[in-house]
């Protein structure tokens, strides 16, 4: 299924992106805000340009992201994980399918209310006969028992409840992730949505954006009617004005 992944960052390739680093008194914020890809977002490189050079430095790591390469995400939270001072992850608007292990490899988890953390099985592409079929089933087998790892460690829940989490993609309002112990904490005073933004369609099961209905159709005609009324009324006024006269 790697042509979602590939749907997952083409659709989002112009949304903006960007990882910065700012002073808070003791502590370093950082705020990343992307999908994980060395080309097409955010990757190693950047997150490790960002970190503080101070392995005794607080980190705060606010994360707004759809997800995207496993194999970056996971070099990008060892970063994180290796950090000698304590490191908080506050999820703001949506940590999705990779960006949840760079959550993770945070020593504390908060969450914004209004933001969603999903959780999923990975995804690949294979070519080739049922020996290569097979092998790649095979690899993500064993990438889907990393990432779970991960989930059992921080939840305490079952292996068969992350599995059946992962098969269903799963995702979680800040108030689920606490209760199913993904996060630590909720943070309050924010708007965040998970469908801000992002264009989650690659996934199954991503929460549709907030539209507003259409209004009913005699509020619709009621509005042209006066649109037109007010034209005409400019029309009738202009021409029913006396001629403009100078003096001599």
């Amino acid at each position: 299924m790697i042509t979602k992944l590939f749907q997952l960052l083409d659709e989002n390739r112009a949304a903006p992106r960007e990882i910065r680093a700012e002073a808070s008194g003791d502590a370093v914020s950082i705020y990343l805000n992307g999908v994980i890809s060395a080309d097409w977002g955010i990757g190693l490189s950047q997150i490790a340009e960002a970190w503080p050079a101070d392995p005794a430095a607080p980190v705060n790591l606010y994360i707004n992201s759809p997800g995207g390469d496993v194999f970056e995400a996971r070099a990008m939270a060892a970063v994180i994980a290796r950090h000698v001072g304590p490191v908080t992850s506050i999820i703001d608007g949506v940590a999705a399918s990779a960006a949840t292990y760079l959550a993770l490899a945070a020593r504390t988890v908060r969450m914004s209310q209004g933001s969603m953390l999903m959780i999923h099985n990975s995804w690949a592409l294979a070519m080739g006969d049922k020996a290569e079929m097979t092998k790649t089933a095979a690899l993500l087998d064993k990438i889907d028992t990393t990432i779970a790892a991960d989930y059992l460690r921080k939840t305490g829940a079952t292996a068969e409840q992350v599995t059946a989490w992962m098969d269903a993609e799963t995702w979680f309002t800040a108030d689920e992730a606490l209760a199913e112990k993904f996060i630590d904490a909720i943070d309050a005073n924010t708007q965040a949505s998970a469908s801000a933004q992002w264009n989650l369609s690659a996934y199954d099961n991503a929460p549709k954006p907030e539209t507003k209905p259409d209004p009913p159709i005699d509020e619709l005609i009621a509005a042209q009617v006066q649109r037109l009324s007010n034209r005409l009324r400019l029309l009738d006024n202009r021409f029913s004005a006396p001629p403009h006269r100078t003096a001599a």
